[in-house]
C-alpha cells in the first residue's frame, strides 16, 4: 500500500503528519506492507498512491499548496479510486472556494463545499459523532472558516462538543473516497477506528486491527472529551 503525505512543509502545521505514520502502522498490524511518499509542493503528484493525505497549515502555506495542486494531479488518483483524508486547511483545499489572507480563494472542487468567514475563530476540544463508524471521535480543532455542504457532500459527523463546520451542527463532508474534516489530534491516533476504515476503503477488504492497547488509549481520550 502506498500512502502518499501531500505538502508536508507546508500542511504540516498542526501535526497531522502523523496521520500517515498511523496508517502505516496499523497496515503493518494487519499484515499489509505500506509505504508513506512525502510530496513535495515543487513535486508531481503521483497517481498509482492508495491513500492521499492533507494537513492543516496557516493562509499562506494553504494557498501555495492550493495553487501547486491545481493542476489536476490529485484528480486523476481520486478518479481512480483512492482515498483522500484532508484535514482543516486542506479540508478547504479540496472544496469549490475557500478564503484565506482576506480573500476569496479557489479550491480544486473534489469536494462540493464552499468555506466562507466564520463569526469566530473556532479552537478547543471537538467531539463527533460518526454514523458512518457509529462511535463519537476527538481531536483538537483550529480554525476561522464556517463550511457549507453542497449536493452530494454528507457531513463527516455531527458535532457533540466544539464547532465542526461552524454554526451548522456537523464536521467534515465525505463524498465517495474523498473524507474531509477539522480535527487534529492528529485524528487516526486518537481515533484508530477510522484508521482501519481508511484502509479497508484502500484495500478493497475489511480491515481490522487488533491492537487493544491503543484502541483502549482513544477510548479513553474520547471519554475525557464531554
Amino acid at each position: 500500500m502506498k500512502i502518499i503525505r501531500i505538502h508536508n512543509e507546508l500542511l504540516g502545521t498542526y501535526g497531522d503528519r502523523g496521520n500517515a505514520d498511523v496508517l502505516a502502522y496499523r497496515a503493518g498490524l494487519a499484515g499489509i506492507s505500506a509505504t508513506v511518499v512525502d510530496i513535495s509542493y515543487r513535486d508531481g503528484i503521483p497517481h498509482d498512491g492508495d491513500i492521499y493525505l492533507l494537513g492543516g497549515a496557516e493562509d499562506a502555506a494553504q494557498i501555495l499548496s492550493c495553487n501547486a495542486l491545481s493542476g489536476g494531479s490529485l484528480h486523476g488518483a481520486v478518479e481512480k479510486g483512492a482515498v483522500v483524508l484532508a484535514i482543516c486547511a486542506g479540508f478547504q483545499i479540496l472544496g469549490k472556494s475557500f478564503y484565506a489572507n482576506g480573500e476569496e480563494q479557489r479550491g480544486l472542487g473534489l469536494l462540493n463545499i464552499t468555506t466562507v468567514p466564520g463569526t469566530q475563530r473556532y479552537v478547543g476540544d471537538i467531539k463527533i459523532h460518526s454514523d458512518l463508524l457509529g462511535i463519537d471521535l476527538t481531536g483538537f480543532e483550529n480554525h476561522g472558516g464556517k463550511t457549507l455542504l453542497g449536493a452530494g457532500a454528507q457531513s463527516f459527523g455531527s458535532v457533540v462538543v466544539g464547532h465542526g463546520n461552524g454554526e451548522t451542527g456537523v464536521d467534515g463532508a465525505i463524498s465517495g473516497n474523498i473524507f474531509g474534516t477539522y480535527l487534529h489530534g492528529p485524528v487516526l491516533a486518537r481515533n484508530p477506528e477510522f484508521a482501519d476504515l481508511l484502509l479497508s476503503r484502500a484495500h478493497g477488504s475489511p480491515v481490522k486491527v487488533i491492537d487493544p492497547l491503543a484502541d483502549h488509549y482513544a477510548a479513553l481520550r474520547r471519554s475525557v472529551v464531554k
